[in-house]
């Protein structure tokens, strides 16, 4: 792990490792690049209303960092549970005691809102919603040790994901859809890889049914910012190029190429590596910049605010999500 993390590997490495990758046929979701005439206009007639997921980015952070073991992450994780429960068909909630890399004890919350539950084929749909501690790649230093507001680190995810759900719960698809909120994703160390997404992984070993094995998933992680650019994440098209395809082609023809660049980024030690070791093919939406950390500039800083967020970003990135589970 180089020093730019949360997550950040350098573009070579990462390009030698696809490449092998592909060399050695790693295994990918199977995904359907057909839509039937019913599922078209299903796409045509569906509408990801950017002014609420807009709306949910800034009840988040009315909570304040949302840092767990803080007041403000649990009355957050409340309006989470009881938005899903209006929302979803189904709801389960894990509430796991995780260690982080520092030895301490968090009271994690996971959830998971389900669309669909009798349907065999389902989407997984991942966000974390907790900040960071500490404001680490803050350019003032007397403010690294400041916790992270999360607005788009956190809560554009989140609140793309809470968007989706009030679309589906208004207009079933037919595939299944399981909206995943993962907690303690951003407790983690520079030099220790396996210390982030902690609730991702107690999700992976304990999944919210058995036997769980959807057609592939989705991670959106920092979806709200201006200037955004999503461009093909290493790791993702190592372990679900196909995927990766198939979003990107959605994205083009609901006309947001601009933010959904059809070039190679690096890779993200993210909630989507656990999860792909544990045999879910996912990829990772993430807004990737040529700058200092790789990421938004914003990323780990006092300045992931509301005042970073627009909603043309999060348009594009609902939108082209719920275009391309409509076709399912």
């Amino acid at each position: 792990m180089t020093t730019h993390i949360k997550k950040m590997l350098l573009l070579a490495a990462m390009t030698l490792i696809v490449s092998c990758a592909t060399q050695g046929g790693k295994t990918s979701a199977s995904v359907s690049a057909s839509a039937s005439a019913s599922a078209d206009n299903s796409v045509n007639q569906v509408k990801f209303n950017a002014d609420s997921a807009f709306g949910h980015v800034e009840k988040q952070c009315a909570f304040g960092p949302r840092v767990p073991g803080t007041d403000a992450h649990k009355a957050c994780a409340r309006y989470l549970e009881d938005y899903l429960r209006a929302h979803c068909d189904e709801v389960v909630v894990q509430r796991p005691t995780l260690t982080t890399f520092d030895n301490t004890r968090l009271e994690a919350v996971n959830l998971v809102g389900i669309i669909n539950p009798q349907a065999e084929r389902r989407i997984l749909l991942v966000a974390h919603w907790d900040c960071r501690p500490w404001a680490d790649s803050d350019p003032d230093p007397a403010k690294v040790n400041e916790p992270v507001m999360g607005a788009n680190d956190g809560a554009s995810g989140t609140a793309v994901l809470l968007e989706l759900a009030r679309v589906l719960h208004a207009q079933k698809p037919e595939v299944g859809v399981d909206l995943l909120l993962t907690d303690v994703e951003d407790w983690g160390a520079e030099d220790n890889e396996d210390s982030w997404a902690l609730g991702t992984q107690y999700w992976v070993e304990n999944k919210h049914k058995e036997a769980y094995k959807p057609l592939f998933g989705i991670l959106l992680d920092m979806v709200g910012a201006k200037g955004a650019t999503f461009h093909r994440e290493a790791f993702s098209d190592m372990y679900a190029s196909n995927v990766v395809d198939e979003v990107w082609r959605v994205a083009a023809e609901q006309g947001f190429s601009q933010f959904f660049i059809d070039s190679m980024g690096g890779g993200a030690t993210d909630d989507h590596v656990c999860i792909n070791k544990g045999g879910i093919p996912c990829i990772d939406i993430v807004d990737m910049r040529t700058s200092t950390t790789g990421f938004y500039p914003g990323w780990h800083t006092t300045h992931d605010t509301v005042d970073q967020i627009d909603r043309a970003t999060l348009q594009a990135v609902g939108q082209t999500i719920a275009a391309l589970i409509y076709e399912y």
